[in-house]
């Protein structure tokens, strides 16, 4: 009797049992044998355009290449050849108003509405008067409620 553990743990039968090509790494294609700090057209390659390192899946290295393409970015990085991170101008036009979308229509929320018209404070209610004074209060001593 198998228990739910181990059907968890069995391995799934997927319908997509598809076969997908391995990517190869642009060092094999490019013969490099030594990963230098200072071949910034070969890291830039492994370079994300916001100056991420790309991941083996994407970049198709395997693990030792990794490490080593890895530390040459984060060498070139110290040394000043490359960017640690690059500022992205991005210019983001207003999303145009969807069908039905009545918010986009109203006037401003209940909220901001009601901070708008709030009762503003009058010269009678935060005037502590010479008698206060005269009494002994200090200013920094009072307590404007509004």
């Amino acid at each position: 009797m198998t228990s739910k553990k181990n059907k968890a743990r069995a391995p799934r039968e997927t319908a997509n049992n598809k076969k997908f090509k391995k990517k190869t790494s642009v060092l094999v294609t490019e013969k490099v044998e030594f990963v230098d700090y200072k071949d910034v057209n070969l890291l830039q390659r492994f370079v994300s355009d916001r100056s991420k390192i790309r991941n083996r899946r994407v970049t198709g290295n395997d693990v030792q290449q990794q490490r080593d393409i890895a530390n040459a970015i984060k060498n070139a990085r110290e040394m000043a050849l490359i960017p640690y991170a690059k500022r992205v101008s991005q210019t983001r036009a207003g999303r145009p108003p969807r069908d039905g979308d009545e918010r986009r229509e109203r006037g401003p929320r209940r909220d901001d509405a009601a901070a708008a018209t709030e009762i503003e404070p009058t010269v009678d209610s935060l005037d502590v008067g010479i008698e206060g004074v005269e009494a002994g209060i200090d200013a920094g001593d009072v307590e404007v409620v509004v």
